[in-house]
């Protein structure tokens, strides 16, 4: 698979990038081997570039499929939730033993939201100390948000970013408000132009945009800003799709058969805002014990009309 260099980095990934929250406990809670099987398949095959993150508890997978094999080229980008200068660096540490590695390659706040740069500015001193020490290489952020992103590119000492964009505009977010994918892209200019590493999230909207796969995967992956492409995977077969969409060898016509997919909404996401509960015909989404949204899988049409109305992307499609 043809690579790119992150920005300004030196760290040199695959074009495509694998996804491992899928596998995870919250979606299809595949058995480790299972899944490290999975991982394996697409390293075999030219991916080089893996996504985690703290709560989505998929580091296991990750250490058994690099148990035995010269993987030193792999690149791992995890990320963590905490904004705290010492609940950052015990996610560090945590990555370093549950992964078995000395270094991880890349490591950021995860999903920094409009206004929180400063609440979470104890986090970002750990990541630049963390980097200082040899204990990462790269430091960043994830965001849904075109004004975090915006600001990315002139944040001193980070050196990627991984924002959400997708053809529909889908998750996209504007302080309290929707933004564009027009914005979005923009954004994401400057922050190529001034040589920060760009990776981008949810190309398929979260699963909405699945059923649209071609096009979904033009988008991205014609944006010249973008330098890795991350989506998410739990199946050998997705990854020979994207396999022979990257090849040009996909007919036209396809697209995947979406007809078993799942939803899933993401708890650690989830405001209880209510919207997809307002939009779901069948009253298969209810609220639990913590007010949050769920989904009764017996009553759930997988009609999808959920997925879209989620101001912060925590229905997922899968």
């Amino acid at each position: 698979m043809k690579k790119k260099f992150l920005g300004n980095t030196g760290i040199e990934v695959s074009v495509a990038g694998f996804g491992v929250l899928p596998m995870g406990p919250s979606q299809l809670a595949l058995p480790v081997e299972q899944g490290a099987g999975v991982i394996r398949y697409a390293l075999e095959r030219g991916f080089n570039f893996l996504d985690t993150a703290q709560y989505y508890r998929t580091y296991p997978y990750i250490r058994k499929a690099l148990e035995g094999g010269d993987y030193d080229h792999v690149v791992i980008s995890s990320k963590s939730l905490r904004t705290d200068y010492d609940g950052m660096m015990e996610a560090i540490l945590e990555a370093r033993e549950e992964l078995g590695r000395k270094v991880i390659e890349i490591f950021l706040m995860h999903e920094v939201r409009s206004g929180q740069l400063t609440e979470r500015a104890g986090a970002w001193e750990a990541l630049k100390e963390a980097k200082a020490k040899g204990l990462v290489r790269a430091i960043g952020l994830s965001t849904h948000h075109i004004d975090i992103t915006a600001a990315a590119a002139s944040l001193p000492g980070l050196d990627v970013v991984f924002p959400l964009i997708n053809y529909a505009g889908l998750g996209i977010r504007k302080g309290d408000a929707f933004g564009s994918r027009e914005e979005m892209l923009e954004a994401i200019r400057h922050c190529h132009q001034a040589g920060k590493g760009v990776f981008s999230m949810k190309a398929f909207g979260g699963g909405s945009l699945t059923a649209h796969y071609q096009e979904a995967l033009d988008y991205v992956f014609s944006k010249e800003e973008i330098d890795s492409v991350m989506i998410g995977f739990g199946k050998n077969a997705e990854i020979d799709d994207l396999l022979s969409y990257l090849d040009g060898e996909m007919e036209k016509s396809y697209n995947p058969d979406v007809s078993e997919k799942k939803v899933y909404i993401n708890q650690e996401d989830c405001e209880g805002c209510g919207s997809c509960k307002a939009a779901c015909p069948a009253g298969a989404i209810f609220y639990n014990e913590n007010g949050l949204a769920e989904v009764n899988h017996d009553k759930c049409l997988t009609c999808g009309y959920c997925s879209p109305v989620c101001p912060v992307r925590a229905v997922i499609m899968y």
